[in-house]
């Protein structure tokens, strides 16, 4: 990695910072924890560092203020990484690809990831929401929004369970098979534990 994109990497970790005040399930922890797939992916599958790795950094920037604006992180997220990035003289074509990379990274998204660094991106977010991790998060997420063990197993069975057919890289599926049999046993054990006949009213 060359000396600017280096020089780069430390000013976004210092600006993303700042939008992270508070802790969360989609705190700056996570945006570490995806950063460092990144590198794991992207090492693997040959990608650019200096479009996948500040991409990572800054997927979730605009996601701390999702609920005030209503603007779906991943777009309003695009446009803050662009602006940021022009402001630092980054490479046009660079920060070109690192704003699809953001705006298509969610997995809700009707725009999918079109370059190896945003299916890499993609991969990463959802291998965060698996595994012990992502049981984690999403007990996390749940107390956030007044949920209970219920909610968060739903989500589970929903969402977590379906994300290994969703990667994109064959080092993700890799890493995801793993994360995912941890599901799977979390969810028989809590189901064991509860009963789960007893959520019911």
């Amino acid at each position: 990695m060359d000396k600017a994109t280096e020089a780069t990497l430390g000013a976004i970790r210092a600006f993303v910072k700042t939008r992270f005040r508070e802790s969360g399930s989609h705190g700056y922890d996570h945006t570490l924890r995806v950063a460092r797939l990144c590198e794991i992916l992207g090492g693997r599958e040959g990608a650019d560092p200096a479009v996948l790795l500040p991409a990572a950094l800054l997927h979730d920037i605009a996601r701390p203020a999702e609920a005030a604006t209503g603007i779906p992180h991943e777009i309003e997220g695009a446009r803050i990484a662009g602006d940021f990035l022009r402001e630092l003289s980054y490479d046009d074509g660079h920060i070109t690809a690192i704003v699809h990379a953001v705006a298509t990274h969610r997995y809700r998204s009707d725009a999918k990831p079109a370059t190896l660094e945003a299916m890499i991106l993609s991969d990463a977010d959802k291998l965060d929401a698996m595994g012990a991790t992502g049981i984690a998060r999403t007990f996390m997420q749940a107390g956030e929004t007044g949920g209970d063990i219920r909610d968060a197993r739903d989500h589970i069975l929903d969402k977590l369970l379906n994300l290994q057919d969703r990667m994109y890289t064959e080092s993700a599926r890799e890493l995801a098979e793993r994360r995912h049999q941890v599901l799977e046993w979390f969810v028989r054990a809590l189901d064991e534990e509860t009963a789960a006949g007893a959520f019911r009213d």
